[in-house]
Order: C-alpha cells, then sequence, then structure tokens
C-alpha cells in the first residue's frame, strides 16, 4: 500500500515526479486524476500525498528513474517562441528548439513571444521556483527599444512603482541610454517578473516598446551567447549560487551589487555567465 506520510516527511508526489524528468507537477496532478500513477502498487486518487525515496513509483506500470541533480542552462532566446511546453495555439516554443539531448526542463521565469534574450532553464521545478521569488533579490536586467519620446525625469518616477489596469508593479529602475528621433533605447531593472512588467509599465508611461532585451538574471548574464544556443551552467557555479540564494540577507546584497553594476562597473563573470564577485 502507499506510504503516506505527515507534511514533515517525504515529498509531494508531483515534486518528485518533476524531479525525475518525467512531467511538470501540473502534468502530475492531470496523470493522477486519470489513474496513471501508482505508488507500491497502490493506484493515486489525490496529489495530496508525500512519498518517501525508497517508494516505488510508477507511471502507467513503468517505473519511473532516479531524480536527476539539479541542472542549470543560459538560453538566449530568440524572438517569435512562446516560453511554455505547449500552446493551445499551435505556435513555437521555447522548448521545441532545445537540442535534443536535453533533458527535460521548465524556465526560471518567462519572457513573451516577442522578447528575447536570456532565459535561464532548469530541470528542478523546485528550483526554478526558488530562482522566481522577489525575495531572493535577483534583479532582471533588460535593454529596451521603444517608439515615442519621454524624459529622464519621467522614468524615475517609475521608482516609486506604478499601477497599471489595477496591477501594482514594485519599483523599476529605468535609465534613457539613448535618444533618437522617433525611438529610445531605456535600461531597466526590477526584481519582480509580473506578467509583460516592463511593456505595461513603459507603454503606461506613453511609449510604445518595440524591442526587449533581457540581458542578465540575477548573477547570469546573456554575454556573448549566440541567439538560441544554449550552454549549461557548471555545477560549482550553480551550487555557489544556490547556497547563496538561501541567506538571509540575500535580497539586501544582491540589490545592492545590481546597484553597483547598474553604475557602468564591469562584472566579473565567469564562462558559464555568472557574476562571480566577492559579495559584501
Amino acid at each position: 500500500m502507499a506510504e503516506i506520510k505527515s507534511q514533515n516527511q517525504g515529498e509531494r508526489i508531483a515534486k518528485v515526479l518533476a524531479r525525475a524528468g518525467v512531467c511538470s507537477r501540473r502534468e502530475a496532478e492531470r496523470w493522477i486524476e486519470a489513474g496513471r500513477i501508482s505508488v507500491d502498487g497502490t493506484t493515486l486518487m489525490s496529489p495530496a500525498i508525500n512519498v518517501v525515496p525508497q517508494a516505488k513509483i510508477c507511471v502507467d506500470g513503468k517505473v519511473i528513474p532516479a531524480a536527476e541533480p539539479a541542472r542549470l542552462w543560459r538560453y538566449h532566446k530568440p524572438p517569435g517562441l512562446m516560453t511554455t511546453h505547449r500552446d493551445p495555439q499551435g505556435r513555437p516554443t521555447v522548448f521545441d528548439h532545445l537540442p535534443d539531448d536535453m533533458p527535460r526542463v521548465v524556465s526560471i521565469g518567462r519572457l513573451d513571444i516577442n522578447s528575447e534574450g536570456l532565459l535561464l532553464l532548469t530541470n528542478d521545478g523546485g528550483l526554478a521556483r526558488m530562482f522566481e521569488l522577489p525575495s531572493t533579490g535577483w534583479v532582471r536586467r533588460y535593454r529596451v527599444r521603444a517608439f515615442g519620446s519621454i524624459t529622464q525625469e519621467e522614468l524615475d518616477t517609475l521608482a516609486n512603482g506604478i499601477t497599471v489596469e489595477r496591477m501594482r508593479f514594485g519599483p523599476i529602475d529605468a535609465k534613457l541610454e539613448h535618444k533618437g528621433r522617433s525611438n529610445v533605447w531605456i535600461a531597466v531593472s526590477l526584481c519582480e517578473g509580473k506578467n509583460r512588467e516592463v511593456r505595461r509599465a513603459l507603454e503606461a508611461s506613453g511609449l510604445r516598446v518595440n524591442r526587449l532585451i533581457r540581458i542578465s538574471y540575477g548573477p547570469f548574464h546573456l554575454g556573448k551567447l549566440g541567439l538560441g544556443a544554449v550552454e549549461e551552467v557548471s555545477q560549482k557555479v550553480m551550487n555557489e549560487q544556490f547556497d547563496h540564494s538561501r541567506g538571509s540577507s540575500t535580497s539586501q546584497k544582491s540589490n545592492h551589487s545590481a546597484r553597483k553594476n547598474a553604475g557602468g562597473k564591469p562584472n566579473q563573470r565567469d564562462k558559464s555567465g555568472a557574476d562571480r564577485r566577492r559579495r559584501p
């Protein structure tokens, strides 16, 4: 019979399935409803159970593989791809364009179909959720081209946050880099990752975004990674960032580092694109 544990023992069945690279947590819940998942010979009726490491978990009667260690990749997303595993409209997705030898991965945050630049990928859904939380203090940095005209004084008002169509966005650091006849280039930094936040905030300021490039996510940078290219982050670097993000003062340190970087001081990065400077 399936060994059901208290909330303090084992892990949720959906999390175990996702860590094994079998499916996403949401897919696991649907598979359980369809009667496809069994634990120690018992077909599950609900995803609300924890399982211990020694449990025998099967999907359609086949034992799932052992969970892989957490891994992380940098991907240079081109415009025109959806950041989803399945698109109801049949549009091409990021995951359709990854190398065939990659394991099943999920994205850390998203970029909309028209956006491009750095997208972090991992085989560990728990890691993805942790790195997405604003509490990690990881700053997302973008270069944005927009149609229209705006002053630095107007952009400075975004530092107090902005409400767009009843959606409240937190502080946004926006610096006017270049002003042309009809377009402006703006450097944008923020710690949240709400849906289309940069576009909506700038459009509410009278601009129309026509290009958006994410150049960094926390300590990881796009660098010279080619369009459509994917590169794995070394286990050493990933572990360093994982340990750092769990620290109680991460948010303050990361925000301080981002403010220093915004002043133009170049980051010291390794080949994985991570900022390797010693933190205060």
